[in-house]
């Protein structure tokens, strides 16, 4: 549809004419190619999607436990079991059905009816029933009902930001292009489904509607789900790690009773409550509480989280891309320099384009109102004579004002077309003509200013003759007054937050449409590294494989279009990075979708809102540290729980299944394990008020299932150790009948899996790191809870007797030599790992 196609081609292509399709015809048409919408996503049936949730490994094992907690009596444990099933999944059902509901957006964004030409007529018809080879009208305030190549433009002017991001308005015209755009938006002959016109009118053949517009291929891919992400992925392995453990275990402890002859039902009975031990039924719980808690600060620092697991995405997150303007800049243009021909400064220029702006009618292009907005009373005294307006071919605009003294034609416009016309030009007050080296000299001084990153406007004018009526033909033999220029300045204190987020491992990547000169000087004046600019062309010959490597070394891509930011987007996942996403028009959701974090800001465009998991609420890359840093105290305190459960009560679980082989009787009861699981958890329930090393939140955070497997591998034999040391204790010192070995166990298991928590609970010292007071008050009350339960009325209820004092001693000093090595292996086991932690690129 765009350079290689004439309008006659087209026409041909699509059985059309410039005089626009029958009704019939249209008729046909739209039964063959469908309504002009963006696709539709296939909707799954509610109760299919549920189900889908409940097929996740956790829910399984989740919902396995709380059937063995109702055949063990245990009802109210099975039920607190349910309830965080059933709020788990009726999270994820909502937050399906929001994904769903961000291609509908979609539809809000495009105008209702279209202006057509059929049966010769201009007709207002709904936009859904437009087709390919219908001709529609265009004007000032329209929305573009369908991607459309121009029969006929006069001073067009579309508004292209919803697909390309930038702020400036795209000029179009109808003239055949001889080499194909970088970009489709960049085709100048090509107007969008969704785009608006800012100024002027235009008629337009449709070419593509629905699924096949540009739009429509950002709606089918918002419909679709997006790759698994960083959460996603680790709670995946965590369940599938779960699920393994705790088949083992019941099937060990399932043999060994056969072939040690216990009764099949009490062995069962003991298998099923291990496996419930095992199971972390509190996780969907303390997730919940511990991301609410993160997402109730982040909204204090002016972070919105839309979905709660992006939280601990967003403290993963250590690569961030991010467009230029209205992220490094303010995203308005404001006026830098005026200068002559030779590039001095000089107030002449400034002077001749504010009166120009100031007279010109129509809507103000930004860089008029960054002219206007400078303020000045150079345009005291001139009086409007006329106006010769902006159009594509001249790219100049001029106004005739007079004073009582004089009457001058001013014109501003792109440098190449002032110049053209120019035949003198001015330095100091004093005129000289303008020869082909003077020219040249010009010429270098505009392209050097352009290459810095400004946009550049040249000012001429000459004394106009007494006339009524002006026309593009009188504007000859001007002099050259010089030019202004115009930049979008770095936003106030994105320095010190580009050097916030690289001090704390989070690397900053500039995905931008600009070209590469605007791109490396803005970058430059940030402290971004631009040696090396990659450009969408580039990318488009690239593989994947080829992309991967490039964007690892790379910080800034310039000329990219919303595919390729995609592709970069993937391309650094795929390098096992996690990667956040900052945009906030419609060409940016398809990227905000794709992303581990999709950002968006509270301006944004709908469709970019709902896409996106967090919205900030001012768009300064301040703002989206600080959540960065909630982000990671929320990922600390949620995986102190994981870490917790899967070292010493695996431990624990181990124990029991140990002494199941030579005890005579039940190491513990199937109700002494439950309840002994029900209080380790009600100790956990305050993880989320924790405080979080100030080590941890200075690096990304990453999901990883082998960290866990270590603890589970290496501090879980630990606690079984001095499980087995108090079994002995129990055994042969205190010559402990049955009641009293559970009894004496249930205590010491309880008080070491508990009170580990203040080691595990920091990668450091735990003496110089303090837990919340909330923590603190909650484990100790429970392990007393577990110490005193023996002595009160319930004991025989739950096949408890009081313990001797001496087993208290005993108690006091395990408890202490364990946490002390445990906290000697977690320190070499953490250095391990810090060892073997990959650099954030």
């Amino acid at each position: 549809m765009t350079a290689p196609h004439t309008i006659d081609a087209l026409l041909a292509e699509l059985h059309a004419s410039r005089g626009g399709l029958t009704t019939d015809d249209a008729r046909r048409r739209l039964r063959e190619v469908g309504p002009n919408e963006p696709a539709r996503a296939p909707r799954t049936a509610g109760l299919v999607q549920i189900l889908l949730l409940l097929a996740n490994p956790l829910v399984i094992i989740l919902l396995i436990a709380s059937a063995a907690s109702a055949i063990l009596g245990e009802r109210v444990n099975a039920s607190i079991i349910v309830l965080m099933v059933a709020l788990s999944v009726v999270l994820n059902f909502v937050q399906t059905y929001r994904s769903h509901r961000v291609a509908e957006r979609l539809r809000d964004a495009v105008a209702p009816t279209a202006t057509a030409l059929r049966d010769g007529t201009w007709t207002e018809i709904r936009r859904r029933e437009l087709v390919p080879g219908d001709v529609v009208r265009l004007a000032a305030g329209d929305r573009v009902p369908a991607d459309a190549r121009l029969l006929e433009a006069r001073d067009l002017h579309v508004q292209q930001a919803a697909l390309t991001g930038e702020s400036m308005p795209a000029e179009k015209d109808a003239g055949v292009i001889e080499v194909a755009p970088r970009q489709p938006a960049d085709a100048r002959n090509v107007v969008f489904l969704g785009t608006s016109v800012v100024s002027g009118t235009a008629t337009a053949l449709v070419v593509a509607t629905g699924p096949a517009t540009a739009f429509g291929d950002i709606a089918a891919r918002l419909s679709t789900r997006p790759p698994e992400t960083e959460f996603e992925r680790g709670t995946r392995q965590f369940a599938l790690l779960i699920m393994r453990t705790v088949f083992f275990l019941v099937l060990f402890v399932l043999l060994a009773g056969a072939l040690l002859h216990h009764a099949f039902l009490e062995s069962l009975l003991f298998a099923v409550a291990l496996a419930v031990g095992l199971t972390p039924e509190f996780l969907p719980m303390i997730s919940a509480v511990t991301l609410s808690r993160g997402a109730a600060h982040m909204a204090r620092q002016k972070v919105i989280v839309k979905h709660l697991e992006a939280i601990e995405n967003f403290g993963s997150m250590d690569v961030l891309c991010s467009d230029k303007t209205g992220t490094l800049t303010s995203g308005d243009m404001v006026l830098d320099r005026h200068l002559d021909p030779f590039g001095q400064a000089s107030e002449r220029p400034f002077t001749l384009a504010y009166v120009n702006s100031t007279h010109q009618t129509g809507i103000k292009s930004p860089l008029d109102e960054a002219i206007l907005k400078r303020g000045a009373v150079a345009g005291h005294g001139y009086r409007k004579i006329d106006e010769i307006p902006f159009d594509f071919e001249r790219r100049r605009l001029s106004v005739v004002v007079e004073t009582s003294d004089e009457r001058l034609l001013i014109t501003k416009g792109a440098p190449e077309s002032v110049v053209d016309c120019c035949s003198a030009y001015e330095i100091d007050a004093c005129r000289a003509p303008l020869d082909e080296a003077t020219r040249a000299r010009c010429a270098a001084t505009y392209r050097e200013l352009s290459a810095h990153g400004s946009r550049v406007l040249a000012v001429a004018y000459a004394v106009a003759p007494l006339q009524d009526v002006y026309s593009a033909r009188d504007e000859r033999e001007l002099v050259l007054a010089g030019f202004v220029t115009f930049f979008d300045p770095p936003m106030e204190g994105v320095l010190e937050a580009l050097r916030a987020l690289r001090r704390d491992g989070v690397v900053v990547k500039i995905l931008t449409g600009d070209n590469e000169l605007v791109a490396q000087h803005v970058c430059g004046q940030v402290g971004l590294d631009s040696a090396r600019i990659v450009g969408g062309e580039e990318i488009e010959r690239m593989t994947d494989s080829a992309l991967a490597a490039v964007a690892e070394q790379t910080t800034v891509f310039a000329r990219v279009s919303p595919s390729q930011k995609n592709r970069i987007i993937l391309a650094l996942k795929s390098r096992n990075h996690v990667v956040g996403f900052l945009g906030d028009g419609i060409n940016d959701a398809p990227s905000i979708h794709t992303a581990d974090v999709g950002v968006s800001v509270a301006t944004a465009v709908d469709v970019a809102k709902d896409a996106a998991d967090i919205i900030l609420l001012e768009r300064d890359l301040n703002v989206l540290h600080a959540g960065i840093l909630e982000g990671r105290r929320a990922f600390g305190n949620g995986r102190k729980y994981l870490l917790m459960g899967t070292s010493s009560n695996f431990g624990n679980m181990f124990s029991m299944a140990g002494a199941f082989l030579f005890l005579p009787f039940l190491p513990m009861l199937p109700t002494q394990i439950l309840l002994n699981n029900f209080l380790y958890d009600l100790a956990q329930i305050t993880i989320p008020t924790d405080n979080v090393d100030d080590a941890f939140i200075r690096t990304p955070q990453r999901w990883s299932i082998g960290i866990i497997q270590r603890f589970m591998i290496m501090i879980g034999p630990i606690s079984s150790i001095y499980d087995f040391l108090t079994f002995g204790v129990l055994l042969w010192v205190f010559r402990a009948s049955e009641a009293l070995f559970q009894t004496g166990w249930f205590v010491e298991s309880l008080a070491t899996q508990t009170l580990v928590l203040f080691v595990i609970r920091t990668a450091g010292n735990p003496l110089r790191s303090r837990p919340s007071l909330p923590l603190a008050v909650t484990m100790v009350l429970v392990v007393v809870i577990g110490m005193i339960l023996p002595f009160t009325p319930l004991a025989a209820t739950l096949g408890f007797m009081p313990l001797p004092g001496a087993y208290f001693v005993f108690l006091g000093a395990a408890t202490m030599t364990y946490l002390v090595l445990v906290e000697l292996v977690k320190r070499r086991l953490m250095r391990k790992l810090l060892s073997t932690r990959p650099p954030t690129s």
